[in-house]
């Protein structure tokens, strides 16, 4: 009986240390009930969220840049879309990351430079379709953000872009991070979503990078060619002549004599373009655009690239204007660049693009040009440019 109650009172002992830890613990990092009302800003049902974290992937996609330090769940992706989407990111309450990524766009941009609270930038804003299906962890055109994460904020703390950057007489993040506690529905959605209402850069970055890596498109002529054939390479039963003819170019390599001039095989768009994702191949150099968007100077460090994923439409539209310089929304005028490459003052040209140390002449017929175009046709889908999981949760 003694040990018993020795054993009981060293129980209650323990049990009243624990709840007093507890009700001394700092009341930010508590768990709360909800105290503001979601329904007169957001348009989300809290109750039934969208599916982020558990969407259909294809079996021939493979490639997964998500750290496991930050796999999607809902509701943290749920607060990436808030965050994607509001404009009190910036400083002036004007621009939000979706006003250069816009969904009816594959998430891009169609203005040759993107515009932020103080100008426009010096680069193309590139398209956000399935970032997440990639070799490549770095972002930007010239690839200094060494991560998804990384990359969400460091337009958020530009002076041109969204203008927190801490310099010059700017407000820094700080002043962001003290602005979004202060923003009536905040501290409840990082409740919702972390299990606390603390607001830190760390959950700013996890929470649009989870949404970001779930903005995903595999409902293509492609995909569903795909799915029919055990491999890229093979013809596709759901293919016209000119779509399988395009492929076998964009797949194959070239073979070129030694003045750099293809003598036959394909045109070799799949060596830094890699199938079936089209995400871009981590060792890719300069593409030999040398300039900027804003014509001004040159730029030999770009590198990076966007899946080739819904670079237009189905109907051949184009999802904004093409690579960092927003050269043309024609798909044309990237053929041409391609099929005459200029190794003049370009120490960084990839060497894919200079067979035998000369800029690469790929000769490519006009019959050649229009089956690669109507391939690249075919790996635009339809379900994400309308699908409600990715778009404008606010009500006003």
């Amino acid at each position: 009986m003694k040990r018993l109650f020795f054993l009981g009172l060293i129980f209650t002992i323990i049990s009243c240390a624990s709840d007093d830890a507890q009700n001394t613990e700092d009341p930010q990092t508590q768990d709360q009930d909800p105290t503001f009302d979601f329904s007169s800003v957001l348009d989300i049902d809290f109750d039934n969220l969208f599916n982020y974290s558990e969407q259909l992937i294809p079996v021939y996609i493979t490639k997964d840049n998500t750290p496991a330090s930050n796999m999607i769940n809902d509701e943290v992706a749920t607060l990436g879309r808030v965050l994607f989407y509001d404009k009190n990111l910036s400083v002036n309450n004007t621009i939000a990351c979706a006003s250069c990524h816009k969904q009816d766009l594959a998430f891009g941009d169609d203005n040759s430079q993107s515009i932020g609270v103080d100008g426009v930038t010096g680069r193309h804003s590139m398209r956000l379709i399935n970032s997440r299906f990639s070799n490549e962890n770095k972002f930007f055109w010239d690839e200094r953000a060494n991560s998804l994460e990384i990359q969400t904020t460091m337009p958020i703390q530009d002076h041109i872009e969204m203008g927190f950057s801490g310099e010059n007489g700017d407000l820094g993040f700080e002043d962001l991070i003290a602005k979004l506690q202060t923003t009536e529905y905040y501290p409840d959605l990082f409740n919702f979503a972390f299990g606390n209402t603390e607001i830190n850069e760390t959950k700013v970055q996890n929470a649009l990078a989870q949404f970001i890596r779930s903005i995903q498109s595999f409902d293509s002529k492609f995909d569903e060619g795909r799915a029919q054939v055990p491999n890229d390479g093979q013809p596709f039963p759901n293919y016209t002549t000119e779509e399988n003819q395009g492929k076998q170019l964009f797949l194959q390599a070239p073979n070129f004599n030694n003045l750099g001039s293809r003598i036959s095989g394909g045109v070799g768009c799949a060596g830094c373009h890699q199938a079936p994702e089209f995400d871009i191949d981590p060792n890719s150099l300069n593409n030999g655009n040398i300039g900027n968007a804003n014509g001004i100077g040159t730029d030999f460090t770009i590198t990076r690239s966007p899946s080739l994923r819904d670079v237009v439409k189905i109907d051949g539209t184009a999802n904004g204007q093409f690579m960092h310089i927003g050269a043309s929304s024609n798909l044309a005028t990237v053929l041409n660049h391609y099929n005459n490459i200029n190794t003049i003052a370009n120490p960084n040209l990839d060497p894919r693009l200079r067979p035998s140390g000369i800029g690469q002449q790929l000769n490519m017929t006009q019959e050649e040009m229009n089956a690669v175009i109507a391939f690249i046709r075919t790996l635009g889908g339809t379900n994400v440019y309308t699908d409600e999981k990715w778009s404008n949760p606010f009500i006003n």
